[in-house]
C-alpha cells in the first residue's frame, strides 16, 4: 500500500466527515473535548462552522446514519448519547449509559464512552462501547425524538466470555461490517469479531454461565498492543473482508477478517496509529495518529510483499508488555484519567519530534511505507461467510 498524499494538519483531536450529498461542502465533527460542531466550507476556502451540541466530558466519536444527509449521534465519556438532526435545533438526549445491575443513582454507574457506530445492514440498530467489557446494541425504535423515553435499554450486549467480570478492561472502538458482524478493540486486551448469535441479550447478568459457555468464541485478532491512547478499529476491503487497526508501536495491522491471518503490517506514524476510515466507496484507506498529518493509502504496489522479517519479535514485544501490565488492576475511571494522561503526552511528544524535515523525508526511512498489493481474482482455498464461494471483487492482500 503506498502513500498517496499527507495532509500536515493537526488531527489528534479532530474527527470530521461530510454529512451528506445535500450538504456537499458541510461537515460533523468533534472538537478537542466536548463540543460537536458543525462546519460548512464555502467558496474560496473560507469555513464557517458553529457549535450544535456538547458533551459534560470528551466525546470521541460520531455516527452518521446510512444514507441521510441529515441524522447522526454522538457519545462521550458523560455517558450520553445525543441524537442530532440538522433540520432541528438541538439534539435529542437519548440516554445515559449505566452499568448492568448498578445503582442508576450512582455517579460511579455510568459508563463512560469510547465508541459508537451504526449497523449499515439495519440503520435503526446501533451499537457503544466504552469503559466496561460489554459493547451494547440499541434499537432507535425504543426512543422518542422528545427525549421522554431516555432510559438504558440496549436489546443486546457483547463480550468475551473470559472478559466477563473484568474490570480492568474497556472497549476503545467499534466498527460494524457489512454482513452486521461487530468488531470490539478492548484496551489492553484483543480485538474480536461477534456474529449476532454470540449476544448476550439485553441484561447479561440475567443470561446463565451455562448459556454463556454455549456461546460460539468471537474470531480473535493480535499482535498490535492498544494501550496509550482511545484506538479505533476498522473493516477494510470492497466486502468488508479485512480488519485494520493502529498499535502502540505505530504501525497499521491488516489481518483477513476470515481466520485472523496477519497479512500486512506497515509504519503509519512516527509514536501511535489511533484512527482508520475506509472509504466509503473506493478501497482507500485514511489513517492518523500522533504525527501532525493524514495519511491516504491506496492499493498501488507492483508486488506482492511478505510481511517483514521482525514482525514475530515486535508482536512478541507487544504481547509481553500487554501482559505485564495485565497484573496491575485499576477502576474503569482511573483507567480513563490514565489513557487522556498518555493521550496529551503522546501529542506533546508528536510536536517536540516532527519537523518539516521528518515530514518530507517519511517515505525513505522504513521500508514498510513501501505498498502492499491487492487483486480482484477469485481464491479457490477461501469462501465467504455465506458459504458461498469468493466474489470475483473481493480484494486479496498478500
Amino acid at each position: 500500500m503506498s502513500k498517496m498524499e499527507a495532509y500536515r494538519c493537526g488531527v489528534g483531536d479532530l474527527w470530521k466527515r461530510q454529512t451528506g450529498e445535500t450538504y456537499p461542502r458541510t461537515f460533523a465533527h468533534r472538537m478537542g473535548g466536548c463540543q460537536v460542531r458543525l462546519s460548512q466550507l464555502r467558496e474560496g476556502g473560507r469555513v464557517d462552522t458553529r457549535r450544535i451540541g456538547k458533551h459534560r466530558d470528551r466525546a470521541h466519536k460520531l455516527a452518521i446514519e446510512p444514507g441521510s444527509p441529515y441524522i447522526f449521534f454522538s457519545c462521550g465519556e458523560d455517558g450520553v448519547v445525543y441524537r442530532f438532526d440538522l433540520r432541528t435545533q438541538s439534539p435529542t438526549n437519548l440516554f445515559t449509559c449505566l452499568a448492568f445491575g448498578a445503582n442508576k443513582s450512582s455517579h460511579s454507574a455510568i459508563v463512560r464512552l469510547n465508541a459508537i457506530v451504526i449497523d449499515p445492514r439495519n440503520p435503526n440498530c446501533f451499537a457503544i462501547g466504552g469503559s466496561d467489557e460489554y459493547a451494547r446494541v440499541y434499537d432507535i425504535r425504543n426512543y422518542h425524538w422528545d427525549a421522554s423515553t431516555n432510559e438504558d435499554q440496549p436489546v443486546d450486549s457483547f463480550s468475551p466470555r473470559h472478559l466477563i467480570g473484568n474490570d480492568r478492561v474497556n472497549i476503545t472502538g467499534l466498527a460494524y461490517s457489512n454482513q452486521s458482524e461487530l468488531l470490539a478493540s478492548y484496551n489492553d486486551e484483543l480485538i474480536y469479531l461477534f456474529q449476532k448469535e454470540m449476544g448476550l441479550g439485553p441484561n447479561p447478568n440475567s443470561a446463565s454461565s451455562e448459556m454463556s459457555e454455549e456461546l460460539e468464541a468471537p474470531q480473535v485478532y493480535e499482535g498490535h498492543r492498544n494501550a496509550r491512547t482511545v484506538k479505533g478499529v476498522n473493516f477494510f476491503g470492497a466486502n468488508t473482508e479485512y480488519v485494520v487497526s493502529g498499535s502502540d508501536c505505530g504501525r497499521i495491522f491488516i489481518w483477513k477478517k476470515k481466520g485472523g491471518q496477519l497479512v500486512r503490517l506497515m509504519k503509519g506514524d512516527k509514536n501511535v496509529v489511533n484512527c482508520l476510515e475506509p472509504h466509503p466507496y473506493a478501497t482507500i484507506l485514511a489513517t492518523s495518529g500522533i504525527d501532525k498529518n493524514i495519511k491516504i493509502w491506496s492499493p498501488t504496489a507492483p508486488n506482492l510483499i511478505p510481511l517483514p522479517d521482525y514482525v514475530e519479535e515486535l508482536m512478541e514485544s507487544n504481547k509481553r508488555k500487554r501482559e505485564q501490565r495485565a497484573h496491575i488492576s485499576f477502576t474503569p475511571d482511573v483507567i480513563m484519567h490514565v489513557l487522556r494522561l498518555q493521550r496529551r503526552v503522546s501529542e506533546r511528544d508528536g510536536e517536540r519530534r516532527i519537523s518539516r524535515e521528518d515530514f518530507e523525508g517519511e517515505d525513505d526511512e522504513d521500508d514498510d511505507m513501501d505498498g502492499y498489493a491487492m487483486d480482484f481474482t477469485t481464491d479457490g482455498d477461501d469462501s465467504s461467510d455465506d458459504g458461498d464461494h469468493m466474489n470475483p471483487r473481493d480484494c486479496i492482500i498478500s
